[in-house]
């Protein structure tokens, strides 16, 4: 999947444990941690927008696009 969620990084920066952030933010465990595995396949501006703000981070230290090398050149 060419989105890469680094979500386990920001925390282990901040010292907090998902279940931490799910507590704060008042998400339920189990789907913080479909996030955190990357296997969500969407998240709400809401959800992403409480994230940022517990964490102190921006949307983009959080989701990054990796690209996707199985598409086929264009030039």
């Amino acid at each position: 999947m060419p989105i890469v969620v680094n979500l386990d990084i920001i925390l282990a920066k901040r010292k907090m444990r998902v279940s931490q952030l799910a507590e704060r933010i008042g998400i339920a465990l189990p789907n913080l941690s479909i996030l955190k595995t990357g296997k969500a396949k969407a998240i709400r501006f809401s959800t992403l927008e409480a994230i940022c703000e517990a964490l102190e981070c921006q949307p983009g230290d959080i989701l990054e696009y990796a690209g996707n090398d199985s598409l086929p050149d264009k030039n």
